[in-house]
């Protein structure tokens, strides 16, 4: 007698995975990073083209890993294919990373926006305590099933989009002009290549972090060869166009020196295009968004914990998964680490040492295309990155200008991030030296 459909393994769907896609991306950078960004910048042309330069580093990117994704269909990411590319050790630091930092920072950091957002709307509630409950109570309906992770994950997802197009189409309707212009002047293109536009770009490539998100999730994608690379170049996509409407809407209708230093850009734009009563609502309506952008990181980083438990013998125990499939004891490390950074660490640090980390990695993945090009030249590729080599090219070419700025205009934040990883190797080879014991 067949088994009953409802016992069958639950497989996200094309619709799932865009959503977890969407939901990775549109966050916590979007409703925060516009602020830090003006101190550098004034003109409307560079902040325009600050996103989207950013949108195009995510969608060379979503390219590239789109084919490995179809060559190499397994859950965990870059861990999975930095390990099968270059070597073991590589990938255990960028699974290590990825438990540590890729997922428990951006979900702190989502949780403390959230937080920030809510306490302008109700000042009566005490932002980190509303930030640790919502993660809770996500790691708790994340830790029932994948089903109903999945569709809480698309609904809440469905409404954020919604509410951005119609944020931005009656921002266009009813914002009073400013001065700023938006059609290039002869020193706005200087701009392009400063300093300050390289720093700027820090904070816009950590917004658009998350382009790769459904990767994590390959083994539990429908079809993943076919769906895989779909899913990641239609969820950027959506997203580029959705952040240079947004900032669009922000600078059009909002005073620079408004926006200058502020983290909660959505409010103050809101307040200033539709008056204090609708600018409260928007920011009441970005705390609820900002939920959406906790449960699909909740939802995907376990996953990478758990392959690294499959992999590696000491950590066995991360691998365990209940009776509906979900691994539960990695859920529950990458919350704790999620508390932790809530607890200790301003926004700013969190931001900064998460972006220099993560860009480091998705740089050595994309450059490991020429790699596995060279090396497997027969394994099979049911989808190949459009415009190879220029796609991967500009990608390494434009997060490796970013990753130098970092270095030299944020050294202890990037060095907080090299000590990460030197704590990893430690892990690693201590695990490796117990295994063989």
């Amino acid at each position: 007698m067949p088994e009953p459909t409802s016992r069958q393994p639950y497989k996200i769907s094309f619709l799932t995975g865009a959503a977890i896609v969407v939901a990775n991306m549109v966050g916590t950078g979007v409703f925060t990073s516009l602020g830090f960004q003006v101190l550098g910048i004034q003109s409307g042309f560079a902040l325009l083209m600050l996103w989207a330069v950013g949108g195009l580093i995510a969608l060379c990117g979503a390219l590239c890993y789109g084919e490995l994704a179809a060559a190499m269909p397994r859950s965990g990411g870059e861990y999975h294919y930095l390990s099968q590319i270059y070597h073991p050790a590589l990938g255990f630091l960028s699974g290590w990373v990825s438990a540590t930092v890729g997922f428990a920072a951006p979900t702190a950091l989502a949780a403390m926006a959230l937080g920030r957002y809510a306490a302008g709307v109700w000042p009566a509630v005490p932002p980190q305590l509303l930030s640790i409950g919502v993660v809770l109570a996500l790691t708790v309906v994340h830790g029932m099933s994948s089903r109903v992770g999945s569709r809480l994950q698309v609904v809440v997802t469905a409404v954020k989009v919604g509410v951005l197009v119609l944020f931005i189409g009656a921002g266009l309707l009813s914002a009073t002009p400013q001065s700023i212009a938006f059609l290039p002047q002869a020193p706005d293109w200087q701009q392009l290549l400063s300093p300050s536009f390289a720093v700027s770009l820090i904070y816009v490539s950590y917004a658009y972090s998350g382009w790769n998100a459904a990767v994590y999730l390959t083994g539990e994608v429908a079809e993943p060869q076919r769906n895989l690379p779909r899913i990641l170049l239609a969820g950027t996509a959506v997203v580029l166009l959705l952040y240079v409407g947004l900032n669009f809407v922000f600078l059009y209708g909002t005073p620079v020196a408004a926006l200058s230093g502020q983290l909660e850009v959505g409010y103050v734009a809101a307040s200033h295009i539709f008056g204090p009563a609708v600018g409260r609502l928007m920011g009441a309506v970005i705390a609820v968004l900002l939920v959406s952008t906790i449960s699909s990181m909740v939802f995907a980083g376990p996953r990478i914990i758990q392959v690294m438990g499959e992999d590696l013998p000491a950590l066995r125990g991360l691998a365990v998964v209940s009776k509906n499939g979900v691994p539960v004891r990695a859920l529950l490390l990458q919350t704790s680490l999620t508390l932790f950074f809530i607890l200790t660490s301003t926004f700013e640090q969190v931001l900064l040492y998460a972006g220099f980390i993560l860009s480091l990695f998705t740089f050595l993945t994309v450059l490991g295309l020429f790699v596995l090009r060279q090396r497997r030249p027969d394994l099979p590729r049911p989808y190949r990155a459009w415009g190879y080599p220029l796609t991967p090219l500009v990608f390494l070419g434009l997060s490796g200008w970013t990753l130098i700025f970092i270095l030299r205009d944020k050294p202890t934040e990037s060095l907080y991030g090299l000590a990460t990883l030197a704590v990893g190797a430690v892990v690693y080879f201590v695990g490796r030296q117990l295994a063989r014991r």
